[in-house]
């Protein structure tokens, strides 16, 4: 036995050593690619938002997956109602920012919500808009003269904006006048979208929105008094497939960077208490 080894062929014995260092190399890189994969991987979260935070979220998602390049963010938007009926059928949502209390509380009650993590995010108001060149319409009182014929408001069953609007003009006292020429829009985007083509005299949305818009001009400011508090609720959905990234992210929508944003768009901090018709921070075009 020992005579048969010394005879193998030296360069039999060699190949077998090539043979086995070309398996070790390529173990190790394939060891390699695996961990640099999984460090390159890339977590993809969805947040299902109010029409009315689709300019301000478009621009935090730009500059959060800057600083954060593992994670991709998709954008859902839509009335505060049509998501949370999203959420009830079970769709896959990391996060829903809510543009009234009434949906997180639905959603809250029904055990939808990750627990501890619904906060109000920002405040918002509600203005009345016209054409750029309606003349006739100054002041909320104007939507009740005949010679208002049409003015958009979004659905109020399902969109916030309507709902606050309802409230505005049952205590102005001409919620009867103004339903007989009501156009109603699905979101409150599409009610922006009626008055800056000139379909309607005038409608009733988000400060946030008639900011957003160089083709409408704002005449009025609703009086605090008239309607509920427009707060913006967030929370991570309690179905999340990344309920650890959609924590980081719900941080960041409060850090100084996210919230500058926020207000560079015309949304107002929780923490300001003094949201007033006098905020000068708003002007009339």
């Amino acid at each position: 036995m020992t005579r048969g080894i010394k005879n193998i062929p030296k360069r039999f014995i060699a190949f077998q050593f090539l043979i086995l260092s070309l398996i070790s190399s390529c173990t190790q890189t394939v060891n390699r690619q695996t961990v640099d994969k999984q460090k390159t991987a890339t977590t993809e979260l969805t947040i299902s938002a109010a029409a009315s935070m689709q300019d301000v979220l478009t621009d935090i998602e730009d500059l959060y997956t800057q600083q954060h390049p593992q994670v991709k963010i998709a954008l859902n938007f839509g009335s505060s109602g049509s998501l949370e009926n999203q959420i009830e059928q079970g769709a896959p949502i990391d996060i829903f920012i809510s543009a009234a209390p009434k949906q997180m509380n639905d959603l809250e009650a029904k055990k939808l919500l990750l627990a501890k993590t619904r906060q109000d995010l920002v405040r918002n108001q509600m203005v009345l808009i016209v054409p750029l060149d309606n003349q006739s319409i100054v002041d909320f009182a104007d939507l009740a003269k005949e010679s208002t014929k049409q003015i958009a408001l979004g659905e109020p069953t399902s969109v916030p904006a309507g709902q606050y609007a309802e409230e505005i003009l049952t205590n102005l006292n001409i919620i009867d006048a103004v339903r007989l020429k009501s156009v109603y829009g699905k979101d409150v985007r599409q009610v922006l979208s009626y008055v800056e083509t000139g379909n309607v005299d005038a409608g009733i949305v988000y400060r946030t929105d008639a900011e957003s818009s160089k083709q409408v001009k704002t005449v009025a400011i609703a009086l605090p008094q008239t309607h509920s508090p427009i707060i913006y609720p967030v929370a991570i959905i309690k179905d999340s497939n990344h309920p650890q990234a959609a924590q980081q992210m719900l941080q960041f929508l409060f850090s100084p960077k996210a919230q500058a944003i926020f207000k560079q768009y015309g949304f107002v901090s929780i923490n300001n208490k003094q949201l007033t018709t006098e905020d000068t921070s708003f002007c009339f075009t």
